[in-house]
């Protein structure tokens, strides 16, 4: 039966696939392709896994029956009984043995996927004694898990690699090798560690029951260029293994067991989707310049070394944010060590050819954690020590990122990006540990080249204290997803206030204006480089209140070059105050 689930849309765009559900657990799972000839050696994975927790229970029923009544009731035998019913069922073991088989996932995917089969059916059932089954079920795989990982407790490692397809020798390959069905993922949530390992072109889309319009999953989601719908609540659970769903990033609507009538339609604005990909494309080579010859200058927002051959194919001009907390991801305890960095950063610049790439300095924390218990310590880590402030508070680290970075602009143009920074004291300490940096480069003889300094306003703190900014730094740029959390008190990655989080609230325009009127007036360069800038609905609002300087995924470029070459600045500048004059400024840009 068709049915639709609305939630947030975060990525445009059409995806038309089978489901595949992550299923919950407390014992972590990877999830990889593997290839035909791994079939064999993962299903007698499993079945090694299953006879040790076999072997486990049988010695417990063994201890039981030598246990008198009070020591050993009676139920408990009845459910050593039935967790070796449930190992060994039939259903289990040749459905495990078909998703291995026949969709190539890892032994423990497929275990967990076939656990999300039954678990279902269980739900359906009238008797509640036998529906409470489910939990066994639950329970006697988890142990198979274990068995499997040779752990004895739930482990959760940071950093684990998932969603890739594999082959024996564990170096990534091509999907379209082996699975030819679109395949769209279903979780309940998805960290940016695991969003990244989605580069490899694995899904075509994805829904979760969690997350904000600019949580980090919808950020990676449209800097993928795939459709996606996130704070769809239930969808997790609503969804069935290797049901057809079709994601209308567009509407935020994903719908479940479409009809012939409705795949037909969607079929058909897929290929309209995929013709005015065509047509943008024309624009690669034309000069970012509106109707009335305002030159305006579209930069990349970049996240890995790589990233750099994608931007320049897009039409950028160079970086406004390379994002550098990909390097620290998942490292507590073992953070990247300054030639890891330097030859990273070094990439990146290379790649670029010339053209200027803005380093932004870590930027971790909050929601995007290194691992270990330091990230568990904050009852509101969104408030806490992530950024600059994190950066601060370990001095050595900070100088072996700033080093690095300083030795990579011996290669080519870079700028220094600073997150978060609200106070005088942290502007100061900074300039100060970047200078500590240049001397200890010269003490040691090491070669590096000169940067430009910058300041991120993210916080309203900031953004009104403009001019004690400019006194030290050579450029600002604009996060306007944080800026527009920190200024309306709302979680941009909790969907129960996601309705709340408004670029176009007028305390957010006024912030965003005042920062690049006073800039442009003290002849000082802006960006921003926020979602708002990949945002077509407001590229023209932008451009009314001086901006020049766009930075975004080169997955927006084209879009919003489009929209500037259809404007006319000096008739949008009267506009644009009239926005900013407005009660309602949302209604005038509809």
């Amino acid at each position: 039966m068709t049915f639709a689930i609305h939630g947030l849309a975060v990525a445009r765009g059409v995806a038309i696939g089978r489901a595949v559900l992550v299923a919950a657990s407390r014992v972590d799972v990877a999830h990889y392709f593997i290839e035909a000839s791994q079939v064999d050696a993962e299903i007698d994975r499993v079945r090694r896994g299953r006879n040790a927790v076999v072997e486990e229970l049988v010695r417990l029923q063994d201890t039981v029956a030598q246990l008198g009544p009070k020591d050993a009731p009676h139920e408990l035998k009845a459910l050593l009984d039935v967790h070796l019913m449930l190992l060994q069922d039939e259903e289990l073991v040749e459905g495990v043995k078909h998703w291995i088989k026949e969709r190539l996932y890892n032994a423990e995917w497929a275990l967990t996927t076939q656990l999300e089969v039954i678990a279902r059916q269980f739900d359906e059932m009238e008797d509640e004694y036998l529906r409470e089954r489910k939990t066994d079920l639950e329970q006697i795989t988890e142990k198979v898990l274990r068995a499997m990982q040779g752990v004895a407790s739930p482990v959760v490692p940071s950093g684990q690699e998932k969603y890739r397809k594999r082959g024996p020798d564990q170096q990534d390959l091509l999907l379209d090798d082996t699975v030819d069905v679109p395949l769209v993922l279903i979780a309940h949530e998805l960290t940016p560690s695991d969003m990244l390992q989605f580069k490899q072109g694995v899904f075509a889309g994805f829904v979760t029951d969690v997350g904000g319009k600019t949580s980090h999953t919808a950020i990676v989601a449209r800097s993928m260029d795939i459709p996606a719908v996130v704070g769809a609540r239930t969808a997790s659970q609503l969804v069935r293994q290797d049901d057809w769903v079709i994601i209308d990033g567009d509407a935020g609507v994903v719908i479940v067991d479409p009809s012939p009538i409705i795949l037909a339609e969607y079929g058909f604005k897929q290929r309209q989707l995929h013709l005015e990909r065509g047509r943008l494309s024309r624009l690669l080579n034309t000069p970012s310049v509106t109707l009335d010859g305002e030159k305006v200058e579209l930069l990349a927002n970049i996240e890995m070394p790589e990233d750099a051959a994608v931007a320049l194919r897009a039409g950028a001009v160079g970086v406004g944010l390379f994002r550098s907390e990909f390097l620290f991801m998942g490292r507590y305890g073992n953070l990247p060590g300054e030639e890891e960095q330097y030859q990273a950063y070094r990439r990146a610049v290379e790649g670029m050819q010339g053209l200027p790439v803005t380093i932004r300095t870590v930027d971790v924390g909050a929601d995007k954690p290194v691992g270990g218990p330091k990230d568990e310590q904050y009852l509101n880590p969104a408030l806490g020590l992530r950024a600059i402030r994190w950066s601060l508070a370990d001095p050595a680290m900070f100088i072996t990122q700033l080093r690095a970075i300083l030795r990579s602009a011996a290669h080519g143009k870079v700028n220094i990006l600073i997150p978060m920074l609200a106070h005088l004291n942290e502007i100061r300490q900074t300039v100060s540990l970047i200078d500590e940096a240049r001397a200890s480069l010269d003490r040691d003889g090491v070669a590096y080249g000169p940067v430009q300094l910058g300041a991120m306003i993210e916080i309203p703190a900031a953004a009104l204290m403009l001019k004690t900014f400019l006194k030290y730094f050579d450029f600002l740029s604009v996060g306007t997803n944080d800026l527009i959390q920190y200024t309306l008190a709302i979680d941009r990655a909790d969907q129960s206030v996601a309705h709340l989080y408004d670029p176009t609230h007028p305390a957010v325009l006024h912030l965003l204006a005042d920062t690049i009127a006073t800039c442009n007036a003290m002849g000082k360069h802006v960006a921003v480089c926020g979602e708002m800038a990949g945002d077509t609905a407001l590229t023209k609002l932008l451009l009314g209140l001086g901006l020049r300087s766009f930075s975004m995924h080169p997955a927006q470029m084209l879009s919003v070059k489009q929209e500037i070459l259809r404007a006319d600045t000096s008739k949008l500048t009267v506009w644009a105050q009239e926005v900013l004059a407005s009660e309602e400024p949302s209604q005038l840009l509809q």
